[in-house]
């Protein structure tokens, strides 16, 4: 049992093999949403872990905007654990999908309580992460686009920066046009931001990440970094899937990248925990010379 005790211990200890000449540029960042039971159900232990695998900063969800508060805390108290576990927060997912339907005034309630939050916890971007299946026609697309101008130019004035998230649906194609498409044209490159999810770009877009990138210049300030299923195409850990990260970040262009986070959004080989503890050490071996 000590033996069986040590080994499950070293699944969650950093894995360096890293010197100051090669030091990585970018921190080691983790989707919280991949871990959602865990924070739910023991929030200050899993981020513990997480730390004694090597993650040192962290993209969250989940944000209460009656509390200003976040997995339970008071976002002051939130910000007071982050900083105990020298843990860093640099982007946020929120629930803006909820309000595309709803009056600008309210959504841009709901985007100040946002902004409130990230400057308690010194986050740099809020990103809107998602858009509900009944809002994804061409038209709405039209409307997003305009609601992100205007959010981005107000979380701006704020001192914040703004982004969108895509998954597969943006790449749909509609009579020859796509959501993205759309996004790409009618919103405003300098204050607008993207945040690629790799994984649902190359299961659904008709470009690789590495076409996206040059063909945006400056967009995409932050990564999703996930793996695809070889048989299933949904997710899995990294290193077992079809993506060869390795090609591909081995001659990505970074120029315009602040930060990464590794994530896997379900399909966890065992449990969520073990699943960011694999990810991290086949990325620490493999992938993190390029970051």
């Amino acid at each position: 049992m000590k033996q069986s005790g040590l080994a499950s211990a070293a699944t969650f200890l950093p894995v360096t093999g890293f010197t100051m000449k090669n030091k990585p540029k970018f921190k080691m960042g983790l989707q919280l949403f991949t871990i959602r039971d865990a924070m739910k159900a023991d929030p200050l232990g899993s981020l513990k872990k997480a730390k004694a695998m090597g993650y040192e900063d962290l993209e969250i969800y989940g944000f209460d905007p009656e509390q200003i508060g976040y997995y339970g805390y008071e976002a002051k108290e939130f910000k007071m654990i982050l900083d105990d576990l020298n843990l860093t927060t640099t982007s946020g997912h929120y629930d803006f999908s909820s309000y595309f339907d709803k009056p600008d005034d309210e959504l841009k309630r709901y985007l100040n309580s946002c902004i409130q939050g990230a400057h308690i916890l010194n986050k740099p971007y809020i990103t809107w992460p998602w858009l509900a299946p009944e809002f994804r026609t061409i038209e709405n697309f039209k409307i997003l686009s305009e609601k992100l101008n205007w959010m981005s130019e107000y979380v701006n004035a704020a001192g914040l920066k703004f982004a969108y998230h895509n998954h597969d649906f943006e790449f749909t194609d509609h009579n020859g046009q796509t959501g993205y498409d759309i996004l790409l044209k009618e919103t405003n490159p300098q204050l607008v931001k993207l945040q690629m999810d790799m994984y649902w770009v190359m299961h659904s877009s008709n470009k690789t990440p590495q076409q996206l990138i040059t063909d945006n210049p400056g967009r995409f300030v932050m990564w999703h970094i996930k793996d695809m299923d070889k048989v299933s195409r949904d997710y899995t850990e990294l290193g077992n899937g079809s993506i060869d990260y390795k090609e591909m970040l081995s001659g990505i262009d970074t120029d315009a990248l602040e930060y990464y986070y590794i994530e896997q959004g379900s399909n966890f080989a065992k449990n969520s925990m073990k699943s960011i503890a694999d990810s991290a050490k086949f990325f620490k071996k493999n992938l993190q010379q390029y970051l």
